[in-house]
């Protein structure tokens, strides 16, 4: 079974850490490759790649991620995050000011509640991960425990990715955010919401952030790599295939 990271017994920092924090490596920001960064379900193009955002602009509200606009229709959002190089990602930050009672932003939208992360699996969509074990599952905090001391500003969390030996030698991670606070336990992608009467709020999130470690192994050379592990069906002979044939 893949980990799980429950409830506020996740790893995170309530401190605005510096980027360079040793312990949680540096921003992978300049590995990321966002020419080819996608999300399924955003409501606007581009929104999110756009929350990628640099490190110092990371409790700026807008620009947002927001999953389409359907009452009826469960708001999971898919962010698939290429990157240039193979990296080691020790840590992952998401923010939201959703349900902060805001004065700017969207008023009816919701912070997401579960993010399962993929490592490395190419073409991956909706049907995909709702079926595939994740690498890891994160329960995330409400925005509420992300202000500082005063109310005003969100404080960076910081949720480590473990066990490492997953998250070493990516060229390409899936979040995959399943729900939001504003969905009934157990609705939503991780099982469905067919069965209630309930309308499905927006998913909201303004900030997603990696730290960790490059490689300077592009990304090509990690896919070359994948490729030369070849199935069984590469391997048969013109002999073996002939002799199949004749029933030998």
């Amino acid at each position: 079974m893949p980990p799980h990271n429950d409830g506020h017994n996740h790893d995170h920092e309530h401190t605005q850490a510096d980027d360079t924090n040793a312990s949680l490596g540096t921003s992978l920001r300049p590995q990321v490759d966002f020419s080819a960064v996608r999300c399924l379900n955003e409501s606007r193009q581009n929104a999110g790649r756009d929350i990628l955002k640099f490190y110092e602009d990371r409790r700026s509200r807008t620009p947002s991620l927001l999953s389409q606009e359907d009452p009826d229709e469960d708001p999971e959002l898919l962010l698939i995050v290429p990157f240039t190089e193979a990296v080691a990602i020790k840590s992952l930050s998401i923010l939201s000011f959703a349900g902060l009672n805001a004065d700017d932003g969207p008023a009816n939208t919701s912070p997401p509640r579960t993010c399962r992360v993929y490592v490395n699996r190419p073409n991956i969509d909706f049907e995909t991960a709702r079926d595939l074990e994740p690498a890891v599952t994160l329960d995330l905090a409400h925005p509420s425990h992300q202000l500082d001391e005063d109310h005003t500003e969100g404080c960076t969390l910081d949720y480590y990715l473990r066990p490492a030996g997953r998250f070493q030698q990516v060229s390409e991670i899936a979040l995959y955010f399943c729900d939001n606070f504003d969905m009934p336990d157990g609705a939503g992608g991780a099982s469905n919401m067919d069965d209630t009467d309930e309308d499905r709020v927006q998913t909201e999130i303004s900030y997603v952030g990696f730290k960790g470690q490059g490689t300077n192994v592009k990304r090509k050379a990690v896919k070359a790599v994948y490729e030369t592990q070849g199935m069984p069906k590469d391997h048969k002979t013109p002999g073996n295939e002939y002799l199949g044939k004749q029933g030998l």
